[in-house]
């Protein structure tokens, strides 16, 4: 089976949430695929990370510093910006073609058995299939550690088979909201279903709501409890170069953070990274605040405030997958710091179940020009409806009916000075960066 057929017959699936009626969330069905696999899922330690925002930030400094540390880290994520790989890597690289078909031949093979004895009812979705992959590559390479990103919720997710070493929760807010709930107390629920009985958690003092739940399901677990506490700096903090710098107490001892992740929100995401780093190192791992230190400079997270500098006449550009309005407020923070004053244009697209009338009233004031615009995916929503959406805020938008035309237009809007900021949704991030010739590397 090629790697092309593989990923063809991946994507013939649907969507993850493109489910029927019938077709429910099921942990039980995820745990007779990987049974029959000989449970590739025991065969190394995890991490495992919830929230609304922040898991991949979260996850990607934490793989960075078990690599700096010397552990042979497996670290899953989504989705991906440009091409699936990237979704599954050990020691920072991702996962290559001929393996991915290999693993996914065998998968799919499974699954077909299970299917045909009546032992599953129906194939396993995308993410399942995506997920069973990514923990039998890790089985086969050796890993030493797995830092896995939810995909959603937590509960029922397909990621939480996982005997997870430590749990991580990070910032609740209100998405997917279809079907998590509409609440921040029915949401913080279903990710609070990451916590096991007795073990121990890694979360951020957030909304009351969420606080509430987290904590009662940290009782009913008898779970142990550990609160990061991220830097809040006076104004903000140091920048060195492309470097974020503040100090922080890390075992005892004081060291000076660089981080390469733009934004007072990447403080929380650090915090946690740290607090789980020091966690990991009482299970025997050979963290120390040194290969801290290092991991998280070292960390690498395209997408998320990515500034592509300006050259041969092009203005300067930020791509960000600010996807909710959370996220949306995030990035006005971010730009409001480092670009106040200058002019921006915004090439915005989102998916129709997003929240895009408030993630408009967030972003496109700070706008000169915003460009409307729609990934090659049937969930977008189109361009003529960001513009409806956003109309209450007065901005100056127009359609672009794909990412390259964006582009196009947004340079020719831009003022002189001016930068160009892409977000809205992690898919029109990925076909910006391939349009743009950038390679997502972690």
């Amino acid at each position: 089976m090629s790697y092309d057929f593989a990923v063809s017959k991946l994507y013939k699936l649907g969507h993850e949430l493109a489910r029927t009626p019938t077709h429910k969330f099921d942990l039980a069905h995820m745990h007779v695929l990987l049974d029959a696999m000989d449970n590739p899922e025991r065969k190394f330690p995890a991490v495992l990370i919830a929230g609304t925002n922040g898991k991949g930030s979260t996850a990607a400094t934490l793989s960075s510093i078990a690599r700096a540390s010397g552990i042979r880290v497996g670290l899953y994520t989504s989705p991906h910006l440009v091409k699936l790989n990237e979704r599954i890597r050990v020691a920072g690289e991702d996962i290559d073609d001929i393996e991915f078909a290999t693993v996914h031949e065998h998968v799919e093979r499974t699954a077909e058995h299970l299917v045909r004895a009546r032992e599953l009812p129906w194939h396993p979705s995308f993410f399942e299939m995506i997920t069973a992959i990514a923990f039998d590559h890790f089985a086969r390479a050796g890993i030493e550690l797995a830092v896995l990103e939810v995909g959603m919720g937590g509960r029922l997710d397909a990621t939480n088979v996982v005997h997870p070493l430590v749990s991580i929760i990070t910032d609740i807010s209100l998405d997917h909201e279809k079907y998590l709930g509409d609440t921040i107390t029915q949401i913080a629920g279903e990710k609070a279903g990451i916590i096991r009985p007795h073990g121990v958690v890694v979360t951020l003092p957030q909304h009351p709501e969420a606080n509430d739940v987290i904590g009662n399901a940290i009782v009913a677990n008898r779970a142990r409890g550990i609160t990061a506490v991220p830097y809040v700096p006076p104004v903000s903090p140091a920048a060195s170069g492309s470097f974020t710098r503040y100090p922080v107490s890390v075992m005892g001892k004081e060291i000076t953070v660089e981080s390469p992740l733009s934004g007072r929100h990447q403080l929380r995401n650090v915090a946690l990274a740290i607090a789980t780093a020091e966690e990991l190192s009482r299970h025997g791992f050979n963290i120390t605040p040194e290969t801290i230190e290092r991991g998280i400079r070292e960390t690498r997270w395209p997408g998320r405030f990515q500034v592509v500098p300006a050259k041969d006449g092009t203005r300067e550009i930020v791509l960000d997958v600010a996807h909710n309005p959370a996220g949306a407020w995030a990035l006005h923070s971010a730009l409001s710091e480092r670009y106040e004053g200058r002019p921006l244009t915004i090439i915005f697209g989102a998916m129709r179940d997003k929240a895009i009338p408030e993630m408009a009233e967030i972003l496109f004031p700070m706008a000169e020009h915003v460009v409307a615009t729609a990934a090659e995916n049937p969930r977008s929503a189109s361009p003529e409806e960001i513009r409806e959406a956003g109309a209450r805020t007065s901005a100056d938008i127009v359609t672009a009916n794909d990412v390259p035309s964006a582009i196009r237009k947004a340079r020719e809007l831009v003022s002189q000075d001016g930068v160009i900021v892409i977000t809205g949704s992690i898919y029109v991030v990925g076909e910006a960066m391939r349009e743009l010739g950038i390679t997502p590397s972690v």
